[in-house]
Order: C-alpha cells, then structure tokens, then sequence
C-alpha cells in the first residue's frame, strides 16, 4: 500500500475482455487507468447504495409510485435534466 493525495492506495489486478481495456484506454486519456477505474467504482458503489436504500423502503412501504420515482428525478437531476434521464442519457 501506498499514501497519495486521495490517501491510502492499493495495487490490485483485474481482468476485462479486450474490448473493453481498448475503450478504457481511450476514454482515460490523461487523468489515467488508475483515476478513470477509481471514479466508476465510486459511481457505482454509489448506485449500489441507493439500489439497497430504495429495496429497503419499497420492503417498508412498497413499491415506488411514478410521481415519488419522478420527484426523486428532479431532486437528483433538477427539471432540465428528467427527460434525459429517462432516455438514458445521463
């Protein structure tokens, strides 16, 4: 392990098909692998938490209605940005 301005860091070793690394290498460009990688696990670790929030309160309360899952939209996305969302493209 090793300290840098994000703190402790560790090497670790994954496997992806080539397609994949391929893209990645391109997309990265100069922020680099280890940055790239980093910023979409936190991402998705992030989802992982809100898939778990949302299970936890759809156990309590049942399924999210289409005006709670819209009003969670614009708090997350604001107004301008639902109808991208919706479509994917966030």
């Amino acid at each position: 392990m090793k300290q840098n301005r994000a703190g402790v860091t560790e090497n670790i070793s994954v496997s992806m098909p080539s397609e994949l690394v391929s893209e990645l290498r391109s997309r990265a460009g100069r922020r680099g692998l280890s940055s790239y990688i980093t910023e979409a696990v936190r991402h998705q670790l992030a989802m992982d938490g809100l898939g778990e929030i949302v299970a936890a309160h759809e156990e309590e309360h049942g399924a999210l209605t289409e005006q709670e899952v819209e009003a969670a939209r614009r708090e997350l996305f604001g107004e301008e940005n639902t109808d991208r969302v919706e479509r994917g493209a966030a």
